[in-house]
């Protein structure tokens, strides 16, 4: 995936989550999307379940001048 290059600075995405069926209502998909929240542009995307391993398929879908800048955010 290719995006629109980025100045330096600092960098949000949101992260969101929907599902659908596909074929038959016991085959239901997650779709996760990763979206700049400034630009609205999708950074990142994986289609799959709502276990950690597809979290992970996510974040490796960000470029990596996402990936490279991440902060956990504050938990209050």
């Amino acid at each position: 995936m290719e995006v629109e290059p980025k100045p330096k600075r600092r960098l949000t995405i949101q992260m969101d989550e929907l599902w659908s069926f596909v074929d038959d209502k016991g085959n239901k998909q997650w779709v996760w999307l990763a979206i700049d929240a400034e630009t609205r542009e999708i950074v990142g995307c994986y289609i799959g379940d709502r276990t950690g391993e597809s979290a992970q398929k996510l974040w490796e879908s960000l470029p990596s001048v996402y990936r490279q800048c991440a902060v956990t955010p504050i938990q209050g």
